[in-house]
């Protein structure tokens, strides 16, 4: 390897030696706030050495990555929420009596593995980026083990992603069968050659889809996303709603982008069924839950069924769409997940609505925060949002996708429903009387009410004034190296 390749790897070279000098220290001294310190200082030293590679033309390292403007942008976002993720589990892990400084660990590991996805043009550095943060993953869900649900959650984690992990590496291994190569250009120009996709590449496309589609908890590889994020810890609920999910789904758009896939009817055909049914799904069993984790569990998946639609655009445009909504999608699910950890207490987390009656005259700070979240999360005008599921339908009638628009716009209804139930449950008067505030250290203040702060003003600052982020998204995507050749 050379320099400049050291150079372009720089944010995830800082995230592996941050793992091992928190291990170094937790073996010499065990303190919980010097660990969350240097895990802190690790995502903003990552995130800042992006900025060196902001301008540059589309960089290869032969030949499992390559560094552009699409993956900077990406490890960006993903780098900024997992810092947001850091203050919340700092807050939150302050109140149990679990062994707290590996949690850091796992949660850097899983962020390096989302990073390596994003950058993968090689089914080798695809599935080692798949297994870190799969990995990693399994020891997070189930960290609170004093709790009896997060152990099956974590064993439920473990034994579906397990079958998925096989259901892709079946398909990786039909696709290279078919067309002698596992890198994507490779494989996107043997698909060149052929008239009709060969019946065993379609297959090895479809063993892909399933394993990526579980990664998505798209339908109807759904089934383990309520019972994952009602048993684990509300930061990890956080983290596997928004980093895990959105390096998956960078690694998407590369791939199809790179061997166009968007011009296979058969392809197109599998992710619209899939995305009618994930919005469908998700809204209505989200109608039939009564605890906020699970709902916010359903609500991911009909979210990212509105994201496919953009996703099969095919264009630009449909790129710039799926960017943007991802990042209202991470600003309102880390704050309204970062709400309930805030709520939460050491025996169990706040999750049922009825924790949530009558929250406005108790917790008006929370209340608000939660309040804010849920509306941008239904697309209610001036939160980020409403321009981001705007941005989709734009990209949807660009292309002509009828029928998922008014899926969306119809799911984007039945979604309202729900979210405000809970939001009339925290306005409403209660007999309990004012809950008495507690004496909190400033540093857990500053890590829970400051980061809810920060969310509270991205979600305002994008959702009344879009266009700078647009701008940005429009500039890192234009050396997006796939793109250009469109």
């Amino acid at each position: 390897m050379s320099q400049n390749d050291f150079l372009h790897l720089l944010p995830l070279l800082i995230l592996t030696f941050a793992v091992l000098i928190i291990m170094l220290v937790i073996a010499a001294w065990r303190n919980h706030k010097i660990i969350y310190v240097i895990t802190a200082i690790s995502f903003v030293a990552a995130f800042l050495s992006l900025f060196e590679l902001r301008d540059i033309a589309p960089y290869t390292i032969e030949p499992l990555l390559v560094i552009d403007g699409f993956a900077v942008f990406y490890i960006g976002m993903m780098l900024a929420t997992a810092l947001l993720i850091s203050m919340l589990s700092y807050a939150y892990f302050e109140q149990q009596k679990e062994q707290k400084e590996e949690y850091y660990i796992l949660l850097i590991l899983a962020t390096l593995g989302a990073c390596v996805l994003v950058i993968s043009k090689h089914f080798a550095s695809l599935f080692l980026g798949l297994e870190v943060l799969s990995v990693s993953l399994y020891a997070l869900v189930s960290y609170l083990r004093v709790r009896e649900r997060s152990d099956e959650a974590g064993i439920k984690y473990l034994i579906l992603a397990a079958f998925s992990s096989a259901f892709l590496l079946f398909g990786m291994a039909l696709v290279y069968f078919s067309t002698g190569t596992m890198t994507f250009e490779g494989i996107a120009a043997a698909m060149a050659t052929f008239q009709e996709l060969p019946l065993l590449l379609l297959t090895g496309f479809g063993l892909m889809i399933i394993g990526i589609g579980f990664k998505l908890s798209l339908v109807p590889f759904h089934m383990w996303t309520p019972d994952v994020y009602e048993g684990a810890p509300v930061p990890v609920s956080a983290f596997v709603a928004t980093v895990s999910k959105g390096g998956v789904l960078g690694l998407l758009i590369r791939f199809f982008m790179e061997v166009d896939g968007f011009r296979y009817p058969t392809l197109m055909l599998i992710f619209t069924i899939v995305a009618i049914a994930s919005m469908f799904a998700g809204n209505l069993l989200a109608l039939m839950q009564k605890n906020v984790k699970r709902i916010l569990a359903y609500s991911s998946i009909s979210h990212l069924g509105y994201l496919l639609v953009a996703f099969l655009a095919g264009n630009q445009m449909g790129v710039e769409a799926v960017t943007f909504y991802l990042v209202a999608y991470f600003i309102t699910t880390v704050g309204a997940f970062g709400t309930v950890a805030m709520l939460s207490g050491e025996l169990r987390d706040a999750e049922f609505i009825d924790d949530f009656r009558g929250l406005l005259w108790r917790r008006p700070w929370s209340a608000l925060v939660f309040t804010a979240m849920l509306l941008s999360l239904a697309g209610i005008p001036l939160t980020a949002g409403f321009v981001g599921k705007f941005y989709i339908l734009a990209a949807g009638v660009n292309t002509q996708l009828w029928l998922l628009v008014v899926m969306l716009v119809l799911n984007s209804v039945i979604g309202l429903y729900y979210y405000i139930k809970i939001i009339a449950v925290m306005f409403q008067q209660t007999d309990a009387g004012m809950e008495p505030r507690q004496r909190l250290r400033p540093s857990i203040y500053l890590a829970s009410v400051g980061t809810l702060a920060v969310l509270l003003f991205l979600l305002f600052g994008i959702g009344i004034y879009p266009t700078y982020l647009l701008n940005i998204i429009t500039a890192m995507l234009d050396n997006f190296n796939t793109l250009s050749l469109r």
